[in-house]
């Protein structure tokens, strides 16, 4: 859902220098996603996020922590990123059908999951 400036290692710069700046957890946030690193990417959004980001910001955040969870297997967390979007209620509604369908395909992925565990 949102786009990032710099590399992870570059980003981390920054984090050391400004430990509160939030927008550059949601960049190494994003630079983590872009190379596979979903767990990384992860506790960086959730940073990112208890520091405090602008609205728009804080809706990607959770849009792309999303993301990260699912391609991590934390379906649930997913779930729970996809809904908080569609409860704060983002006026964008690019944005907010974007939120309907991944949770939509967060939750179909987490019902095949069940079935094929039942069925092992």
């Amino acid at each position: 859902m949102g786009g990032y400036r710099g590399t992870a290692i570059e980003i981390s710069r920054i984090i050391m220098e400004e430990p509160g700046n939030a927008e550059a957890w949601y960049n190494r946030g994003n630079a983590w996603s872009s190379c596979g690193k979903y767990d990384d990417a992860v506790r960086d959004y959730t940073m990112a996020l208890k520091i405090g980001l602008r609205f728009r910001e804080a809706i990607n955040a959770y849009g792309n922590r999303g993301m990260a969870r699912v391609e991590a297997g934390d379906l649930d967390g997913a779930i729970n990123d996809f809904s908080e979007i569609i409860a704060r209620k983002p006026k964008n509604s690019l944005i907010l059908r974007t939120a309907y369908q991944n949770l939509a395909l967060a939750r179909e992925k987490k019902v095949i999951l069940s079935l094929q565990q039942g069925t092992e």
